[in-house]
């Protein structure tokens, strides 16, 4: 690779960009951050939230492995829930609502302050590019970083365009500019862009809502941070809700024309699990209320967020919406919504690694891949900063599978399919979700994060001996007999609130369904000793053994599928038995194990045993 000048570029300092940076220069490679603005690291320019269900999946797993944004989250929170809390661990949705500014200074505080990391100001304008490969970044003015990687983590600015109704103006996020030359860069290189769309509400000043006509949304008693980092977090704020009248529906059906979205101005995909309040009305004629949450974007400022009336109506039509909304009657706009459209790179242009095919030395993350959120980001910002580490020391990627973390569906789901509109984390995207839930995050990757030395070895002794006393537990449960004789039955009415009729374990008990588990998790005790969310985990592993343990059935199977590397030019032979449609799935996405090949789309058992027929013929060595 020669002597660049800097180990890695970084182009932008959202929330990729941040996590890119940070898990390179601790990992001991000098990075470059390039950013068009160098005080607004790390922004919230839509809701100042992170986590939620999905979303807390992907925090937790970053987490393990040593990313920042959790910590930061953490220490920035001014309100943390646990979504989901009444169903199982494997769907819980850790969730903070943040102080937008802190959030940004603690961020930039942390870029700042790891050595080997330094922040330019400018606009990055083209790529230095040699040998099918790139060597760094080109800024406007003709200054040149040379580098034997380069991170893209752009974010919405790529051919950034703000719409409020008629008015149309350039710019990737509320009075900030685009950047214009980088997508001619990468269309150069042979890259195909498309447009996506995303929106956000307007923020109303607090002092002009009607408290006395909102519901108060409260933070949990007992609130748990994101981080192992974190030893407590604040919960200090409360968020509102209320929600829009029928006339609001009026309001936007007779005002469609102006929307942009619907007039035909906005060309890009907007995200369908998020969608604008006017194409809720379209697509949902017969839901009379939508429900809207008013959140804080921080201690120190009056603004309120309005979560789930994000728009780009007119300011007119806006300020009508807002006015017939119970409680926002005579609310004050600090900012009007407006949708933001921009480019993207379909991800399945990237390896698994992040790393652009056939350009050496580029990966991309973040919005720029089609995602929506700043989880989503961070994660793959920090996949690319690892992998590109990985890359320059001649070392094999961070990939992750489908059924290793939430992360690996994410990459998958970009990678292997067509995505087409933003992406966005859910739960029901993981096949395995039983056992990817946010209880066992640390188990599966700290790991890793300590491979990576992004995680102090001592924190992954303590927290394994956490999950031993877990398993101690289950091994109890399940090994504990308990005979119906009348002193035990009496005991088990006690601690389960239920009658023994044979001999049984407790493990049994704990899954019959009329059982007070709230009580026996307080009384039996090697769950009271846990701790009540250790005790909750321990009791749902408990009820979900079979479904767990065919889980890790399937999960060793895609194993074994896993370490067949499908031969480069195999996938370009006439292999008899395959259909066309298939030759051309595999041709176009050019999966690189059998695994792989087996979750695209069109794929079928019959054309899998071919395939495995083919390769083991050929004696394809395993990975």
């Amino acid at each position: 690779m020669g002597s660049p000048e800097h180990g890695i570029v970084v182009v932008g300092a959202g929330h990729a960009g941040c996590e890119a940076a940070l898990a390179a220069a601790r990992m001991g490679v000098p990075v470059v951050v390039v950013t068009l603005h160098a005080g607004r690291v790390a922004e919230m320019p839509c809701n100042p939230a992170m986590g939620g269900v999905g979303k807390g999946h992907i925090m937790a797993e970053l987490d393990a492995l040593g990313g920042v944004q959790p910590w930061a989250a953490d220490r920035s929170g001014i309100q943390f829930r646990m979504l989901n809390r009444s169903r199982g661990p494997a769907v819980w949705g850790p969730r903070a609502q943040c102080d937008r500014a802190d959030y940004s200074r603690r961020m930039a505080r942390i870029l700042g302050g790891v050595p080997g990391i330094r922040v330019v100001e400018g606009e990055a304008m083209g790529l230095l590019v040699r040998d099918d490969g790139v060597r760094g970044v080109l800024l406007a003015g003709g200054e040149r970083l040379r580098a034997a990687c380069v991170v893209l983590g752009t974010g919405t600015f790529l051919g950034g365009i703000l719409h409020t109704g008629p008015e149309r103006r350039p710019g990737g996020r509320f009075g900030e500019a685009p950047s214009v030359g980088l997508g001619r860069a990468l269309e150069a290189l042979g890259l195909e862009l498309r447009r996506h769309k995303t929106g956000t509400p307007p923020r109303l000043h607090r002092d002009s809502l009607d408290m006395d006509r909102l519901e108060v949304q409260a933070g949990d008693d007992e609130p748990r941070p994101f981080s192992w980092r974190t030893a407590s977090v604040r919960n200090c704020a409360v968020c509102w809700i209320t929600r829009t009248p029928p006339v609001v529906q009026r309001i936007i059906g007779d005002n469609l024309h102006r929307s942009p979205l619907f007039a035909g101005v906005i060309e890009g995909t907007g995200p369908r699990y998020c969608p604008s309040i006017e194409d809720k009305v379209v697509r949902f004629p017969h839901h009379d209320e939508h429900t809207i949450f008013l959140e804080p974007e921080g201690l120190d400022t009056p603004s309120v967020y309005v979560n789930g009336l994000s728009t780009s109506l007119p300011r007119d039509v806006q300020e009508a919406v807002v006015h017939a909304v119970p409680g926002l009657e005579r609310a004050r706009f600090l900012r009007y919504g407006y949708a933001v459209e921009y480019d993207v790179v379909p991800a399945t242009q990237v390896r698994r690694s992040l790393e652009v095919r056939g350009v050496e030395g580029l990966f991309l993350a973040g919005q720029l891949l089609g995602t929506s959120g700043y989880e989503e980001a961070a994660a793959l910002g920090f996949l690319a900063g690892v992998n590109a580490v990985a890359r320059l020391r001649g070392e094999r990627p961070l990939v992750l599978g489908r059924e290793e973390a939430y992360m690996g569906v994410l990459v998958d789901d970009l990678v292997g399919r067509d995505q087409r509109e933003p992406y966005r984390m859910l739960t029901g995207r993981a096949e395995h979700r039983l056992i990817l839930g946010v209880d066992s995050a640390r188990e599966r990757l700290m790991g890793r994060g300590v491979e990576l030395g992004l995680v102090p070895e001592r924190v992954f002794h303590v927290e394994r001996s956490r999950w031993e006393r877990r398993e101690d537990a289950v091994r109890w449960l399940e090994e504990s007999t308990l005979n119906p004789d009348p002193e035990t039955r009496t005991a088990v009415r006690g601690v389960a609130g239920i009658e023994l009729e044979r001999q049984t374990t407790w493990a049994a008990v704990v899954r019959r369904q009329d059982v007070d588990l709230e009580r026996l998790i307080r009384s039996l005790p090697p769950l009271a000793a846990l701790g009540v969310e250790d005790a909750r985990v321990v009791v749902s592993r408990v009820r979900y053994a079979g479904y767990l343990e065919r889980h890790r059935r399937e999960v060793e199977r895609l194993k074994r599928l896993g370490s067949v590397v499908i031969p480069q030019g195999f996938l370009d032979e006439d292999v008899p038995g395959l259909s066309l449609e298939v030759r051309e799935v595999l041709r176009r996405s050019r999966p690189e194990t059998l695994a792989e090949a087996e979750r695209l789309p069109g794929m079928t058992p019959a054309a899998m045993a071919i395939l495995v027929s083919r390769l083991a013929g050929r004696g394809v060595d395993r990975g």
